[in-house]
């Protein structure tokens, strides 16, 4: 298809159609990166209908709100609008003001997160705060709050409280993003607002997304989504700190196809698909965030979602603890004898493999209420019998809920579970991240901690940093994970080697790794007892050093690592860290990463289903010799992907490890410094 040069000389008018009247430049702490906010007005046709020329008189037609990024020097986000619209109102609050007063500030503070990728964070920021107000009657206010850090540019609204009424009903947000390239994305697919994010992350060009015959796109997108804008930088956008609103999607919503325009979509109030928001001013909306670098694996380092989330609100953490659990659900609930058994005493074996394992943890799954009352066993499984078993071998227990019976009896459950001694809740099939579902996390996180509980989402939304406030929120789903290989071949090393790219930006990511029956794409077979994992063994080491999950899975069960050298690996690496690096990658492909805690290093590397050779710098490492225990693909590993070569030498921060890979393998290291 081609431009006509009337179409050309439209577009160009469009571009001169605006004038600078108010701009507020904002710049990370290092200067690369730039975010400008300002109101632009726009110019009517004259009496002619023609676009007044220069020096022209104009009729000021009002000032639209809009921002634009830069990132060393280079243009990532073009003039994009910001606005709300909210139900009664004659036109969107952004759309027609003017700038009263742009105040800054700085920040450079130190905390401290019980889990997660890293142990203590610098907060660095500089920020704005823009009061703004509208140009015509009913003149309402309007607040935008920004931050740039070195890696992010984040920013939100704020709706003051002012003369009118105090209740609103926000009906959208219509905040754009315009990248100024047409980007390759790294696109989630949701069918709706009340999916449970578990699907692939696609890669495409974002104009592919609008339609050639000029109808807008309704699909929608979840968050985060990553993106190259090709000879600039890599992206995310992303969302923090949801607290008294509801989540942000994005979709492309101009039907022409040369467009890379992104806006947002909040999922709507499920009894009512016409708000979104609905409550008393003032408003506050969510961060909206772009993490922005030269490279893909420095996104995946970022702080940036907790750092934009309110301090943590429990006094008294000693109780809550990360670490490795053992768990009853995927291989089957299979027991000493290779049978499926839902019962009080292979509960108890499975505690038993923990305590010689030496995990924290066992996970009861479900199958142990009541239909209808969580409150109740059915008896099944005796939860407190079970908890009481595990005290004496120093193992704590977490037990799985539904979404459905915790929301209607959580008030009378918490008490009764800390009664019984249970440690954490695995809650499922969540299913929504409107307001109300939303306030909902919060509100079940609060309660939760009033009784010692820790938290696991599942069929959840995605995180957005919350566990900085509420650090008993030790997991969520909201992954395509290692139970799909039960049912099909979605899950594989290709997906395996996307997520930390895609999903893991957002932080805490319970993939449920550990899967022991590995097999070659040809030997596939998906079933539900003792199911089979596509990619090498050593492949599936590799996640526990790079699949961010404070509260991890040890999924097969306990006779599939018995004898098996390989487990010594899993069960010597944590599952929170002080300090983590990307040391190479690109998404869907390949990625290497490093994690220290205390004074080990722990290291994982995958690759997709190509064969891959990787020369390693370990200048991560502090001085002085470490003994590294190496776990690597063996040389026939591309057709028996179970066999492992497991070599140890001592290594040093000046050395490099050469690692090669067989289609879907991978390589883990254990680095534990030597005596001198």
């Amino acid at each position: 298809m081609m431009f006509t040069r009337p179409a050309m000389i439209f577009c160009l008018l469009m571009q001169a159609a605006y004038s600078q009247t108010g701009v507020a430049v904002l710049s990370s702490p290092d200067g690369r990166l730039t975010a400008t906010f300002q109101t632009v007005e726009k110019r009517q046709p004259n009496a002619r209908g023609e676009m007044p020329a220069p020096g022209e008189v104009a009729v000021p037609a009002g000032g639209q709100l809009v921002y634009k990024v830069s990132f060393q020097s280079k243009l990532v986000v073009e003039p994009s609008a910001l606005r709300l619209n909210f139900q009664g109102a004659a036109q969107p609050l952004g759309q027609d003001v003017r700038l009263l007063n742009a105040s800054t500030s700085k920040t450079d503070e130190t905390y401290t997160l019980l889990a997660g990728k890293a142990g203590s964070v610098r907060n660095h920021f500089n920020a704005t705060r823009l009061e703004l107000v509208e140009n015509g009657a009913p003149a309402r206010k309007l607040i935008v709050e920004a931050r740039a850090y070195d890696d992010a540019i984040a920013f939100r609204y704020i709706v003051p409280e002012q003369a009118g009424p105090r209740d609103f009903r926000l009906t959208s947000e219509a905040t754009e993003f315009r990248i100024s390239k047409d980007p390759f994305i790294y696109a989630l697919f949701l069918p709706h607002f009340r999916s449970m994010y578990e699907s692939e992350f696609i890669k495409l060009s974002a104009s592919s997304l609008s339609n050639q015959g000029g109808v807008a796109s309704t699909q929608l997108l979840g968050l985060p989504l990553l993106m190259e804008v090709p000879g600039v930088a890599w992206m995310a956008i992303d969302e923090a700190d949801v607290r008294g609103t509801t989540a942000m999607y994005l979709m492309n919503p101009s039907g022409g196809w040369t467009s890379h325009k992104f806006e947002s979509r909040l999922a709507p109030h499920i009894d009512d698909a016409n708000v979104a928001v609905a409550g008393n001013l003032p408003f506050q909306s969510a961060w909206r965030v772009l993490t922005v670098s030269d490279e893909p694996g420095r996104l995946i380092e970022s702080n940036v979602l907790t750092s934009l989330n309110p301090s943590s609100m429990i006094q008294d953490t000693s109780w809550i603890k990360p670490g490795k659990a053992s768990w009853d659900w995927w291989s089957g609930s299979l027991g000493p004898d290779g049978k499926s058994a839902y019962t009080t005493e292979n509960m108890k074996y499975y505690v038993d493999f923990a305590a010689q394992s030496g995990f924290e943890y066992m996970l009861i799954d479900a199958g142990w209420a009541t239909p209808g009352d969580i409150t109740k066993m059915n008896g099944r499984v005796d939860i407190p019998e079970v908890v009481r078993h595990a005290a004496s071998k120093k193992v704590r227990v977490w037990i799985w809920l539904p979404y459905s019976g915790t929301r209607k009896q959580m008030e009378e459950a918490f008490p009764l579970f800390e009664k019984w001694g249970v440690s954490g809740l695995k809650i499922d099939f969540i299913e929504r991240d409107d307001q109300e579902g939303m306030a909902w996390y919060y509100r079940v996180a609060e309660l939760a901690a009033r009784h010692h509980l820790m938290l696991d989402f599942h069929g959840s939304t995605k995180p957005t940093g919350m566990e900085r406030m509420w650090p008993n929120v030790l997991g969520y789903e909201a992954v395509l994970g290692m139970e799909q290989s039960k049912a099909g071949s979605r899950d594989n090393p290709d997906h395996h080697v996307m997520l930390p790219f895609t999903r893991m930006l957002g932080g805490l990511m319970d993939y449920t790794p550990g899967g022991f029956e590995n097999t070659t794409k040809a030997g596939f077979e998906a079933r539900g007892r003792a199911p089979m994992v596509m990619g090498t063994r050593a492949h599936h080491l590799a996640m526990y050093a790079i699949y961010e999950a404070p509260i991890q899975m040890v999924s097969d069960h306990p006779a599939a690592y018995k004898d098996q050298p390989a487990f010594e690996f899993i069960k010597a690496v944590p599952s929170s860290w002080d300090e983590s690096k990307v040391l190479n990658g690109l998404p869907g492909e390949y990625i290497t990463m490093a994690r220290r805690r205390g004074k080990e290093w722990f290291l994982g590397s995958m690759t997709n289903w190509a064969p891959r050779e990787l020369d390693v710098p370990l200048s991560f490492l502090g001085s002085g010799k470490y003994r590294a225990e190496i776990y690597a693909d063996a040389e026939d590993a591309d057709r028996l992907p179970k066999n492992v070569s497991i070599v140890k030498r001592s290594v040093d921060h000046t050395m490099r490890l050469r690692v090669n890979m067989a289609p879907g393998g991978g390589c883990a290291v254990r680095f534990v410094p030597e005596k001198p």
